[in-house]
């Protein structure tokens, strides 16, 4: 029996053809962008001691933040497990940077999206989410989001992403451009190529093990440090490992849970700051001074461990570099980290740690 179908026809008619060109759609994405700058942080009271201070730039990315990173990598991670298809409807439980991401690459393959989110989200938020195409779903109260976007993917046939899961396994540690494998080539060329510490926050706990693999395995002389905001529950489960342990969540937007997420590995973890909120505001108005640009609340945070870790090191003698990200670009936040009375209702009286935290910059 001769069958006249012809390869092409064959071809045409493929399973894979959606799957083949959405990922030609994210590769050329990436392709079209360039990696992101590496700021170094000159402070005389460290630099006269041998110690630099940089700052990874991820506000530079198409969505603003260091979660577009997570996004791409979110969305190649589940085409190629075939579970998103041609029409799926893609759901996050997220209401900051996460969401906005996904949106972007939601809009980027023609798949329509929903962001689950408490209804406190700011209107900024959600018209930066709409912007891209994705839809807002609101929940009376935070904990409410995981389970409302479980039942919507199940509503619509669609795939909840779960970025409190896959984060961490999503991205190849090994390298293959992740940020661990970005920040050691840019590092190359400086004074300390090799930091002595990584400090990064952590909301899904993805991006500290992508580096805590990455150092492991390179088998680099660096440790991470997770600068944990107040109301985290990550630091207590770094110290006693109970991961039922829950707390009453951050307010320092994109870090921060008030559970313990399956994507934060606490064994790649060899230090927790913890940062009270007033430190992470004086922290992200200082380094907005510093850099003559406005960074977000996430990166104050990180720039306390910055500080408190170079300041160690000043102590015992120690030379070397600390690297660190600044995750998202302050001009999010004008309505509300940077709007003075906004602060003083929200974390009360932060002069005494503008204080502190002039204080460590010296």
């Amino acid at each position: 029996m001769h069958i006249s179908t012809s390869s092409s026809a064959q071809a045409a008619s493929s399973p894979y053809n959606w799957l083949h060109s959405a990922i030609a759609r994210i590769e050329a994405d990436y392709q079209r962008s360039a990696d992101t700058h590496l700021i170094p942080l000159r402070l005389p009271a460290f630099t006269a001691h041998g110690i630099d201070l940089y700052l990874k730039d991820e506000s530079t990315h198409p969505t603003g933040s260091l979660k577009h990173r997570l996004a791409r990598s979110l969305f190649l991670y589940a085409l190629c497990n075939g579970w998103i298809h041609e029409g799926s409807t893609v759901v996050e439980s997220s209401s900051g940077s996460t969401a906005v991401s996904e949106a972007y690459f939601a809009r980027l393959l023609g798949l329509p999206f929903v962001a689950v989110m408490p209804r406190s989200t700011s209107p900024e938020k959600i018209a930066q989410i709409e912007f891209h195409g994705g839809r807002c779903h609101f929940v009376d109260r935070a904990g409410e989001v995981y389970e409302a976007a479980r039942s919507i993917a199940a509503e619509t046939g669609g795939h909840y992403m779960d970025q409190f899961t896959y984060a961490e396994r999503a991205t190849d540690w090994r390298g293959n451009n992740n940020i661990a494998e970005s920040m050691f080539t840019q590092m190359a060329r400086e004074p300390h190529p090799v930091p002595r510490w990584i400090v990064v926050g952590a909301g899904t706990g993805g991006t500290s093990a992508t580096i805590g693999r990455y150092v492991r395995y390179q088998r680099h002389a660096t440790e991470v440090c997770v600068a944990d905001p107040a109301g985290s529950v990550f630091s207590a489960y770094h110290r006693t490992g109970d991961a039922t342990l829950t707390a009453p969540g951050s307010r320092i937007e994109g870090i921060g849970r008030p559970r313990v997420e399956p994507s934060f590995i606490r064994t790649l973890v060899d230090r927790m700051i913890d940062v009270a909120d007033c430190e992470s505001v004086a922290a992200m108005r200082a380094l907005s001074q510093l850099l003559g640009r406005r960074v977000g609340p996430s990166t104050g945070t990180n720039f306390v461990a910055m500080l408190t870790l170079a300041g160690e090191m000043r102590e015992r003698g120690e030379r070397g570099s600390i690297l660190s990200l600044l995750c998202d670009a302050g001009e999010r936040y004008l309505p509300t980290y940077f709007d003075t009375d906004w602060v003083d209702r929200t974390f009360g009286d932060c002069s005494g740690a503008q204080q502190k935290v002039d204080a460590l910059i010296g």
